[in-house]
């Protein structure tokens, strides 16, 4: 099987080396790919001409003219693999797929079968052809990530913007990004907004607008103006860097079905080659009319039938299809193995902030109180509480900031804190209260009883003594958080239960209007990981967890699968799990277990071709009933039905 690992290693460097895309290279690929391909199209034009001649009885083409010829059509398929079998054995590595093609067909030469020996050698380097062309295609995504990592980078050094490999640039740097052009690092925007494609990074095309002091990513494409960004990160660390390394060493971690199918591929073959002595010799005392040709030729037509391509090749084949199907709809999964884990999931785990939320508070509502402030305008409410919270940095000030008011701002002095409570100040002329209940209480202020039954957050505002009304600051559901639920409940998850660090009573709010089978809040790290550890105890209850911040990597890391968002996710949390979902989309993850049961049902299937058809052939091949084409089909036939199989998994629409 070294020829396989030779070429996963080939195009692992290929993905992690320098890509160029002007046009002498496209041309050079063109050549390097005719070429590829020209000494099978040679001994395929030997063999029909050869077995035309044969048919037709040309006169001349017999003896030694007709060995000369075959042997010429070999040689262009046939030497490669007889070298790697040669060279395997100098290694110890006597039993391989190599060695069992050129027994094959140097016995078929031995005994005058020419045009089958050629055939087999023949169909079998094409085999190895579609094979790579199909790694190629699945493939195709991941190099797709090398098409946008940024090459350069426009730093601020010396009162001027210099390019430099963006390798170069250290955190803290000033980078200008022109339209067009790719940011090369991780960073904060200065600018007051940019549009940027970021589809390389999560899937979606859609351009994402970002505004001043927000995060932009590596690799992602400016769209509209020039802008500054300020870099947060080296570009050893950025997103884009992260996603190739990440890609590059998935297809390291090996299912426990490829893992098995190659310990199974070491020891099966062995077996094999001494049934092949065996019923080349073993006949000769039990059968009257023994013909040692015969014999020999029905052991050929075992070991061709018998070599296991089909399944070493199309497994991991199929389980890197699944990986580049998955990376192309923004999911990343760090190895074929959590491909199959996707599939066995039975619970998700979920939390709420910045997984199913959006994690940005924003205002929800704003009431006016009726009893007394008949004539205050909400506008007006408003910039009496902006006032007093312009100098705040708390998430609550931030969202109650965010609030449009037209007119005049309004300007608050001698503002002080009240411990637990909230602010007190002068805002125009008037004392302003701003906070939770307890502060409007202390003041003689009657609060409307149906404050008591809502569980967000609520800032209430006093003026001049009088309760002048409240605010409800909440966070947003994540626009697809419904759908997402609707989909995993689709895909067959049992139980869907949500676990998060804040106060109870707003997780079950959220979990209610979710839908989700049961929920707690109030939970600390080791209360998430204690309540995910007793659901995996559970007998054939497999956990995925879903989360995205540094108190959610050890529930990350102990679950059976786990899965960090991977836009707004902490670099704890993706670095702990095994699949991160690009989009922060949790509708991805209900795609992330239809890709990998997909994968999953394709390699079964092609298991269940392999074996079934070598089964009946290597009976009949046996039992002198199939020639040597039968048993090139069996083989590479086989093979090449289940490369094609695999293939599939680069077709399939997975938008619904």
């Amino acid at each position: 099987m070294k020829k396989k690992e030779n070429l996963r290693d080939l195009d692992t460097q290929k993905l992690k080396g320098e890509h160029s895309h002007d046009d002498g290279h496209s041309h050079g690929t063109e050549k390097a790919t005719f070429k590829t391909y020209l000494p099978a199209i040679f001994s395929f034009v030997m063999l029909i001409a050869g077995i035309a001649m044969d048919y037709y009885e040309v006169p001349f083409f017999k003896d030694w003219v007709r060995i000369v010829w075959y042997g010429i059509a070999y040689i262009p398929v046939g030497l490669p693999v007889v070298k790697e079998g040669l060279q395997s054995i100098m290694k110890g590595e006597f039993f391989t797929e190599f060695l069992l093609m050129s027994i094959a067909t140097i016995g078929a030469f031995a005994i005058g079968q020419y045009p089958e020996g050629v055939a087999v050698m023949l169909f079998y380097a094409v085999g190895e052809l579609f094979q790579n062309a199909a790694v190629n295609r699945a493939k195709s995504n991941i190099k797709a990530l090398l098409d946008v990592r940024p090459n350069e980078a426009l730093v601020y050094r010396d009162n001027d913007y210099i390019s430099v490999n963006p390798e170069t640039v250290n955190i803290g740097e000033k980078v200008q990004v022109r339209v067009g052009e790719k940011i090369p690092l991780d960073g904060i925007l200065l600018s007051e907004k940019g549009s940027f494609n970021t589809a390389a990074l999560t899937g979606e095309s859609k351009p994402d607008t970002i505004a001043k002091g927000e995060k932009v990513f590596a690799g992602s494409i400016n769209m509209d103006g020039v802008v500054e960004i300020e870099t947060t990160k080296e570009f050893k660390d950025s997103s884009i860097a992260r996603i190739l390394d990440m890609v590059q060493n998935a297809t390291a971690r090996k299912s426990k079905t490829e893992l098995f199918i190659r310990k199974f591929a070491r020891v099966y073959t062995p077996i094999v080659v001494f049934l092949a002595i065996a019923l080349t010799f073993l006949p000769y005392f039990f059968v009257d009319d023994y013909i040692f040709q015969e014999w020999l030729y029905r052991a050929l037509i075992f070991l061709v039938i018998s070599c296991p391509c089909a399944l070493v090749i199309s497994i991991p084949l199929g389980y890197f299809g699944g990986l580049g199907a998955a990376s192309k709809n923004g999911i990343l999964f760090k190895g074929a193995s959590f491909l199959d884990e996707m599939t066995k999931v039975t619970t998700v785990v979920m939390d709420k902030t910045g997984t199913v939320t959006k994690g940005v508070f924003k205002i929800k509502s704003i009431v006016i109180s009726d009893k007394e402030n008949r004539s205050l305008s909400e506008a007006e409410m408003m910039k009496y509480l902006m006032a007093m919270e312009e100098q705040s940095t708390h998430p609550i000030a931030k969202a109650i900031m965010a609030y449009k008011a037209d007119g005049e701002d309004f300007s608050a002095t001698n503002v002080s804190e009240i411990a637990g409570k909230g602010l007190k100040g002068t805002v125009n002329g008037k004392t302003v209260l701003v906070g939770n209940k307890p502060l409007m209480t202390s003041n003689n202020m009657e609060v409307p009883s149906e404050t008591d039954t809502i569980v967000e957050s609520i800032v209430m505002v006093a003026i001049e003594g009088k309760f002048a009304g409240y605010v409800i600051i909440a966070d947003e559901l994540k626009d697809d958080a419904h759908e997402a639920i609707k989909q995993i409940r689709e895909s067959g998850i049992k139980t869907i239960i949500m676990l998060s660090g804040d106060k109870d009573s707003i997780t079950q709010q959220v979990a209610k209007e979710m839908g989700v089978d049961w929920a707690k809040g109030g939970l600390l790290p080791e209360d998430k990981l204690a309540e995910v550890e007793k659901l995996m105890s559970e007998t054939d209850n497999k956990v995925a967890f879903i989360g995205d911040g540094i108190n959610d990597a050890p529930v990350l890391a102990a679950s059976d699968v786990g899965i960090a968002m991977g836009g707004l996710g902490s670099d704890v949390a993706i670095e702990t799990a095994d699949v991160i979902i690009q989009t922060d989309q949790p509708s991805k993850i209900a795609k992330a277990i239809k890709i990998g049961r997909s994968t999953r049902r394709i390699i079964w299937q092609n298991i269940g071709l392999a074996f079934g058809v070598k089964a009946v052939v290597l009976v009949l091949g046996a039992g002198g009933l199939a020639t040597m084409w039968e048993a090139v089909f069996a083989d590479v036939g086989v093979a090449l039905l289940a490369i094609l199989n695999a293939v599939r998994l680069q077709k399939m629409d997975w938008k619904n």
